[in-house]
């Protein structure tokens, strides 16, 4: 009888890697590459943001620290560092405005990890468009499937899906530019699960949920890296007695990874036009269009009922942000300052805005309630109470940005120039956006991501950041 040998066992992490490392440009539908292009516009935009935000400025200033070869572009700085340092600043100034794109099932974030780990690769080996977009495609397809392999129970066991979702993508990502063959990618599969983490205690005033995909990107390129020079991995850290799926999700689900692997991959991704959780948003729309229908009075608004499904109803509930970071996770927040100002975007996220007496006062007129007769785990039901006892009521079950009512390409350009422009400068920006979209034809990815270097006098140091 012959004996099996490593390389005859099919793990799961060996059947990812042998499709994912071989995935190409052309394998890639015409659908994947528009969806890859909407979501590089969108990570580029908010990542430009995000850097000049205090945790953004953070993130860069600790990259500078990390070493001087002048690998990868920090976006939004002028300072070019080491791969794995540009990857792990770069996703925190991504996830740091609550801007960035959302997962349909668990409401991860695909971009932080998968193309912060992808784009520093890239620029660091010279790699061509169409070698990135196939490299996005397959980093943002595991993630997905690791994620579908392991949730809701990893959510509910209180781990970050981004992040330890994420490095799994991440690392095939920068497998993939780094041209790791099967064997090696199995490696870097195995090293990536060693560096998975992530916690959901993560919402306060404090920084703590933007760290958290910055050590997934750093860990993504640091595990293709080590993989490459010949370090190898656990080929068993999905299924293993002691794996990835055990660990983190009690190892029901192994067979998800799998699923039609070979075939298209349809990515659920979806945009957020505001600057908040993305749970939040179905309360903003209800809230702006009664503003919209109605324009009441704000003086006259005596309560604000808002029903949600029981899968989000303890969630956001905070009635009294101290910060902008507990802002964006706060529904009473997000609703009073959309009926205020007729908009939830990133300049109504300040801690100058907390004080606002309109927005305070809305605030404590809301009150949010479980209904389990709600379609969706994010459906929103709003009533409006005025003083002569008239009512509004607006219910939202699929908010703007999602599959059912997306964002357009021009909605999208018009989000990335709003982030963008008070950055790099209107024509920058649109250099960028135009480059995005036509991606496949650059040579060198380093291109892209040089015209991400601010105007003169716009980037900001760390003091001038902490007004935000």
């Amino acid at each position: 009888m012959k004996k099996k040998t490593a390389a005859s066992v099919r793990t799961l992490a060996r059947q990812i890697a042998e499709h994912h490392s071989k995935l190409s440009y052309r394998q890639v539908p015409e659908a994947g590459r528009h969806a890859m292009k909407r979501l590089l516009l969108d990570y580029l935009g908010v990542a430009i943001a995000g850097s000049q935000t205090e945790s953004g400025v953070i993130a860069r200033e600790f990259a500078t620290l990390q070493g001087k070869s002048p690998e990868a572009t920090l976006i939004g700085g002028r300072e070019r560092v080491p791969m794995a340092a540009a990857s792990f600043a770069n996703a925190i100034s991504c996830h740091s405005i609550e801007l960035d794109d959302i997962d349909v099932l668990a409401l991860f974030h695909f971009s932080p990890p998968v193309f912060s780990s992808a784009l520093a690769v890239a620029e660091a080996t010279g790699a061509n468009g169409k070698e990135l977009l196939a490299a996005l495609a397959a980093g943002c397809e595991v993630m997905e499937r690791v994620s579908m392999a392991a949730n809701n129970d990893l959510r509910n066991r209180a781990f970050h899906t981004t992040p330890t979702c994420g490095v799994f993508g991440a690392t095939v990502a920068a497998g993939k530019l780094m041209k790791l063959n099967a064997e090696k990618m199995v490696s870097a599969l195995g090293l990536a699960g060693a560096q998975a983490s992530g916690l959901m205690e993560m919402y306060g005033p404090s920084m703590q949920k933007r760290f958290n995909p910055g050590p997934a990107a750093r860990n993504g390129v640091t595990s293709a890296m080590m993989a490459k020079l010949g370090f190898t991995g656990a080929d068993t850290i999905f299924e293993g007695e002691r794996g990835f799926l055990r660990a983190f999700a009690g190892g029901k689900k192994g067979g998800e990874l799998l699923r039609g692997l070979g075939k298209p991959f349809d990515l659920q991704i979806e945009f957020k036009p505001y600057s908040c959780a993305r749970p939040i948003h179905n309360a903003i729309d209800c809230a702006l269009e009664i503003r919209r229908k109605h324009n009441p009075a704000l003086g006259d608004i005596r309560s604000i009922v808002v029903k949600r499904h029981p899968d989000w109803s303890e969630y956001h509930r905070n009635i009294a942000p101290r910060t902008y970071h507990e802002a964006q996770v706060s529904l009473p927040y997000s609703v009073a300052v959309a009926l205020v100002e007729g908009k939830a975007l990133l300049a109504q996220y300040t801690n100058r805005k907390l004080g606002n007496p309109a927005v305070r006062r809305l605030m404590d007129l809301t009150r949010i309630e479980t209904d389990a007769r709600l379609p969706r785990g994010v459906s929103c039901h709003t009533t409006m109470t005025l003083a002569s006892g008239r009512k509004f009521v607006s219910q939202v079950d699929y908010p703007k940005g999602s599959i059912q009512n997306p964002m357009s390409d021009e909605e999208l350009r018009a989000k990335f120039e709003t982030l963008a422009v008070p950055v790099v400068g209107a024509v920058q920006a649109a250099r960028i956006a135009d480059l995005v979209m036509h991606v496949e034809r650059c040579n060198n990815v380093g291109e892209l991501l040089r015209l991400t270097v601010p105007a003169p006098g716009k980037s900001k140091n760390k003091k001038a950041a902490r007004s935000h």
